[in-house]
């Protein structure tokens, strides 16, 4: 027994050899075989991925008009697959080889891989923002296809103190009522899985369904939330109206202009170099960037010139229509006239005001203190341009008109309004017309909207935010601090932790004022930062979770108002039949391609491969 091969004793030894050979296994074998092919279905799936990363950071669209294999350009996404597979041997020879289930370059699949991103963004953020409080910002605008989208915008401190403002949706909503609003908002945050009864401020426009005291989103959102604290859009409140009428053909304007700057460098009065005398058209103003009235003012008062030879040229071209012409010099008039020259420089000098808090409310990292510091110091200027302006002005006024050959009034003479009958004319000079009726009535308009701004409630929000910096002596009071955090903040603090926080008060005051890092903080963001660096957020946490909260109050719509300037760069007119879903990873990955970029091919197959049930297998053994 056992001598024989096919004895009962060798078959059994070569029956446990067999099984200690595990790479005979036949699940073993059959992995082996499918391994190559695991391998290359990532390596194609990791190709269209860094083609939508690329296109998606770039605005860029992904389908052509014509996709076929005879096609010259098969558009972007398919172009880009193939510049790829020219320059690494491995993925060309997959790419060529894919079977025609498995080449993970349809629409569908982009759109599958567009939506992992988006989600993986999303799900980003949802960490970033941890169990602090955050604020929401909304607004909504219509695309080119005329959906009204909304933007849903986050507001938080993250974990290093510094102020987020995270791009969280884009929803699409049948109506702009309110209820359809917050409802569309409970559900975003329900997906993010976010709490409402985590939000602690409001930021939107100035639009009734947006702020209404009984059915606006604010009061809907406050009914669930009572201290979801609304702050008004404060760059809302600066946007000057500017309604500056004229024609102009650009070409002609263009030429007009280069000799006009040619002439204004040899008399001296513009100054030459590199960037400085460039050719233009004159800047439209947006409806979104408030600051580019100003700069529109800017540039018709130093293209004024030009624009007049290209109205004159226009009202005197027999080629064009009766109805042109007569626009044209319906305009010139306008122009040539020192009513419309006063506004324009009294306009100038308003907006070079406001000019400068209108780019500081851009900024995310902006806090509420600061933007009311320079609420204050823009009001003191202007208050300074009506007491000791008018001269100057007058004088500049002056100066213009004589250089363009605008008749000057009689300051002395009677003002005749046309508008008005003749029996209902009184005395009035055309220097008091000037001086009272448009530029102390117009700088008093625009000191009453500043002064008005706040609502008692933010106002006490305010008073809060000054007293938490202990170098500001007038208003730091432990005892004010803690009234207004139990009225304001209820939720946030037990009556044990309000207690702590009276005591860390007096450590942190000190603290602050003696601390070399500490001392020199800029703001009270800053000093939200440096309380994290430093470690000194451990010896206070009542007061560090007071600040974040302080923090994450809303100071303007900045934020949405680029995501829809985003939206225009997305969805055009050529590209008008893109979904809402679509359009909502895309704008998500466009907008965050801070976090986006982060993310690596695996991490992206991996959770592709997780979001549906896929026939070829991308997870490798080991995995």
């Amino acid at each position: 027994m056992g001598h024989t091969i096919n004895s009962a004793h060798n078959f059994a030894i070569s029956c446990v050899a067999d099984l200690s050979n595990k790479s005979g296994h036949i699940e073993n074998v059959i992995v082996k075989g499918n391994k190559k092919a695991v391998v290359d279905a990532r390596w194609r799936l990791k190709t269209s991925i860094d083609a939508i990363r690329w296109l998606t950071f770039q605005a860029c669209s992904f389908r052509g008009h014509d996709e076929s294999s005879e096609s010259v350009n098969q558009g972007n996404f398919l172009e880009m697959i193939k510049i790829l597979a020219c320059y690494n041997k491995e993925v060309k020879e997959v790419v060529e080889n894919a079977p025609g289930n498995a080449k993970y370059t349809s629409p569908p699949v982009q759109k599958e891989i567009l939506n992992a991103f988006a989600r993986k963004v999303q799900k980003t953020i949802r960490e970033e923002i941890g169990n602090n409080k955050f604020c929401i910002i909304v607004d909504e605008s219509r695309d080119t296809s005329k959906k009204e989208q909304m933007a849903i915008v986050v507001r938080f401190v993250d974990k290093e103190g510094f102020i987020r403002e995270r791009f969280l949706d884009l929803v699409h909503v049948k109506d702009t009522a309110a209820l359809t609003l917050k409802n569309s908002i409970c559900c975003v945050l329900s997906d993010n899985n976010l709490s409402l009864q985590d939000v602690r401020g409001q930021g939107y426009d100035g639009a009734s369904n947006m702020r209404g005291e009984w059915n606006g989103l604010k009061a809907l959102i406050l009914k669930e939330c009572p201290y979801a604290y609304y702050v008004y859009c404060m760059a809302h409140q600066l946007q000057l109206a500017l309604v500056a009428a004229s024609r102009e053909r650009n070409d002609d304007l263009i030429a007009e202009q280069a000799a006009d700057i040619a002439c204004q460098v040899d008399l001296g009065e513009l100054e030459s170099g590199r960037g400085l005398n460039q050719i233009g058209t004159l800047q439209r103003p947006a409806d979104t960037r408030w600051s580019s009235h100003y700069k529109s003012i800017c540039s018709l008062a130093r293209m004024f010139g030009a624009t007049l030879s290209v109205l004159r040229s226009l009202a005197n071209d027999r080629s064009l229509s009766v109805y042109a012409r007569g626009d044209a010099k319906g305009s010139l008039t306008k122009l040539l006239s020192f009513d419309f020259i006063f506004i324009l420089h009294l306009m100038k000098e308003i907006m070079a005001i406001t000019d400068t808090l209108c780019q500081a409310l851009q900024q995310e990292s902006l806090d509420i203190l600061n933007a009311l510091d320079l609420v204050s110091s823009t009001k003191v200027l202007i208050q300074k341009l009506r007491d000791t302006g008018w001269e100057p002005l007058l004088q500049k006024v002056n100066s213009f008109c004589q250089k363009y050959e605008v008749e000057l009034p009689d300051m002395n003479g009677r003002y005749v309004d046309l508008s008005k009958s003749r029996k209902r004319h009184d005395n009035t000079t055309v220097e008091h017309h000037y001086r009272f009726d448009i530029f102390t009535v117009a700088i008093d308009q625009q000191l009453q909207e500043l002064n008005s701004r706040f609502s008692e409630q933010s106002m006490e929000l305010l008073t809060l935010a000054a007293g938490l910096d202990p170098r500001n002596n007038n208003s730091f009071d432990i005892g004010e601090i803690c009234i207004l955090v139990e009225k304001f903040y209820p939720t946030d603090f037990s009556n044990q932790e309000r207690d702590q926080l009276e005591c860390q008060l007096s450590h942190y005051a000190i603290d602050v004022c003696n601390h070399p890092d500490l001392h020199i903080s800029s703001s009270l963001a800053d000093l939200t930062r440096r309380l994290v660096q430093t470690g000194k957020f451990t010896n206070y946490p009542m007061v560090d979770r007071l600040l974040r909260l302080i923090m994450t109050l809303p100071v303007s719509t900045a934020t949405t108002e680029r995501a829809f300037s985003a939206m225009k760069l997305i969805k055009t007119d050529l590209r008008n039949r893109m979904g809402d879903g679509f359009l909502r990873d895309y704008m998500i990955v466009y907008i965050e391609k801070e976090i986006a970029l982060k993310f690596t091919s695996d991490e992206i197959i991996d959770l592709y491969d997780l979001l549906g049930s896929r026939r070829a297998k991308l997870k490798l053994i080991g995995k």
